[in-house]
């Protein structure tokens, strides 16, 4: 547990696949800041831009046997792989790179016996990017049969830097929610802002779940951390 405003109680031993991304950059920037040590893989090649102070990992995040020797028992394992600006159009990379990815992570973790698995999934039910949302469903299942202590943290659209067009639809949010049929999936399928996904993610790091339970941290739960 963490202190508001402060430092966490303890460190965690924390390994992030996707280290390099959109979100998983400032995560682990921010994670260091904190006192937690960071490992992140990288595909050879990509090991320069893992952020400075985190241990750069050689592997491949579709294959389990890659990257499991660096995973320890006791670890939080965080995984962001996915492929970027996610659309209708790219069902094949999701069913091609994230579905295959979540569950080499899954395999690598609990082979090693880590202690808490953190997953991005997205918000569901959803009435549009169903390939998108079948595959982190898919993702999801694979981490409740593989029986992992985890967090699934299920936004929407997480605003940030190149990252901001359903702004646009800020009204649309504002007139659903004062209609009580379309209140609630206003709220499931609303936005968050990078800095507050980031700071849902430390809070699940820092705060996890009792063992051998699922958490879901929600778009109104992730807009609180």
């Amino acid at each position: 547990m963490t202190p508001e405003g402060g430092r966490p109680t303890a460190s965690r031993d924390v390994f992030v696949t996707g280290g390099t991304g959109y979100i998983g950059s400032r995560l682990i920037r921010e994670l260091i800041s904190r006192g937690h040590v960071v490992r992140a893989l990288a595909r050879p090649g990509s090991e320069r831009r893992v952020p400075e102070g985190a241990s750069a990992i050689l592997g491949n995040a579709l294959e389990a046997e890659s990257f499991v020797h660096a995973l320890r028992p006791g670890d939080t394992l965080v995984h962001l792989v996915g492929t970027p600006h996610p659309s209708p159009a790219k069902a094949k990379e999701f069913r091609e790179i994230d579905l295959p990815s979540v569950r080499a992570a899954v395999e690598a973790a609990r082979r090693a016996g880590a202690s808490h698995f953190v997953y991005v999934s997205v918000a569901q039910p959803a009435p549009t990017m169903r390939a998108f949302v079948e595959v982190r469903a898919a993702g999801e299942k694979a981490i409740a049969d593989a029986n992992l202590t985890a967090t699934l943290l299920r936004p929407w659209y997480v605003l940030g830097p190149g990252h901001r067009w359903p702004l646009l639809l800020v009204p649309f949010y504002g007139l659903a929610g004062l209609l009580p049929r379309l209140r609630d999936g206003a709220q499931r399928l609303g936005l968050v802002t990078l800095r507050q996904m980031v700071a849902a993610l430390v809070r699940a790091v820092e705060d996890p779940p009792p063992a051998g339970t699922v958490r879901i941290v929600d778009v109104p739960a992730i807009r609180g951390a």
